[in-house]
């Protein structure tokens, strides 16, 4: 037996306490501090209870600046376990845990949709950025939603000229089709830098951003997260008997068909949600599925709600730590899980060369 094998696993339901414990506390953290000036916690219990309409708002701008932070924190938690779901499906559907949200064109196609709304909205780019334009809160995520949902349709056509897409036909497709979407973002980037306001808003979306997020932002990400997590009974066994090969399954009496369609169309709902309302966050997908696997073992029925949990954890937790950290030098949350995922992935990548040789 290997080493990984006899590794000993975490309980899963432990497992969930503690990060049902943990995801209220890092949210009181993130709205807790930030750039300016930190709140006490008593400011930050009266300011909670006041969104909620049960105490008095505080005075002056904090009870205002209790809310930016609360929306913040809301969809950085929606955004992370979006984005971790949605690499646990495809994870389980490949059977490879070097997989995540962007192989299917999903983060391209959202950026995409996102990139033409601001183009549409055109020398407002200024009025974007500091959320003063009434339609963008409403027509960028939009336009977001409708390229990511759009390019996994295209993706999943393509590779199945016969009805029936294998593994294989998806992801040279998602590959080929975010190259070319990579090239028409490319373009778009290249013919409206004379205008400042546009490239930035383009730029900002690209790296990812949580600024200025709103209610509307919370309740976005967090109904897709809702619709993606209605499929877990749905699939989670389903996935476990896959990892022996799709043969095998259906000799078990697993329709794999369906379990095709609705972990893609799980994964693609969740990280349109994501990105819809967060722009390009990258390796959420890949990195929190796959250290949950080595906590609590390969059973989807622990490894996808995990997930969701694990992901808002994650994310939520990067974000308050570098603000804590940095101030007003705090980097974009898209490049921040880039300079972290990026060598996590490389490490994998060594780590599991014979799962890479037959991707």
């Amino acid at each position: 037996m290997s080493p990984r094998a006899r590794a000993p696993r975490l309980a899963a339901a432990p497992t969930a306490l503690a990060l049902l414990v943990l995801l209220p506390v890092l949210v009181v953290v993130s709205v807790r501090t930030g750039l300016g000036f930190d709140l006490s916690l008593r400011e930050v219990a009266r300011g909670l209870a006041a969104v909620a309409g049960w105490a008095e708002p505080l005075p002056g701008d904090r009870q205002i600046v209790v809310q930016w932070r609360l929306w913040r924190a809301l969809t950085a938690a929606g955004v992370g376990g979006a984005l971790a779901l949605s690499g646990a499906f495809l994870q389980g559907l490949f059977r490879n845990g070097l997989a995540e949200p962007a192989v299917l064109g999903v983060t391209a196609g959202a950026t995409l949709g996102a990139a033409s709304a601001i183009l549409a909205l055109g020398g407002y780019g200024g009025l974007l950025l500091q959320g003063a334009l009434p339609q963008a809160p409403v027509l960028v995520p939009v336009a977001a939603l409708v390229g990511a949902l759009g390019t996994v349709l295209l993706v999943t056509l393509l590779a199945s000229p016969d009805g029936r897409p294998s593994v294989p036909a998806l992801l040279l497709t998602g590959i080929a089709v975010n190259a070319a979407i990579g090239g028409l973002l490319a373009l778009i980037g290249s013919l409206v830098l004379s205008d400042w306001d546009v490239s930035r808003a383009l730029t900002t979306w690209t790296f990812g951003t949580l600024e200025d997020r709103s209610a509307s932002h919370v309740a976005t990400v967090w109904i897709g997260v809702a619709l993606a997590a209605a499929l877990i009974p749905l699939l989670a066994r389903e996935l476990d008997l896959i990892q022996a090969g799709e043969e095998d399954a259906r000799a078990l009496g697993v329709d794999t068909g369906r379990v095709r369609v609705l972990a893609v169309l799980g994964a693609s709902v969740s990280a349109a949600a994501a990105v819809s309302v967060a722009g390009t966050i990258a390796f959420v997908g890949l990195v929190v599925p796959h250290l949950l696997r080595l906590l609590v073992g390969r059973a989807h029925r622990a490894v996808l709600p995990l997930s969701l949990l694990g992901g808002g954890c994650f994310l939520l937790g990067v974000d308050a730590a570098q603000r804590a950290l940095l101030g007003g030098a705090a980097l974009q949350p898209g490049v921040t899980m880039s300079l972290v995922g990026g060598p996590f992935f490389l490490a994998l990548l060594v780590l599991h060369r014979r799962e890479v040789d037959t991707w």
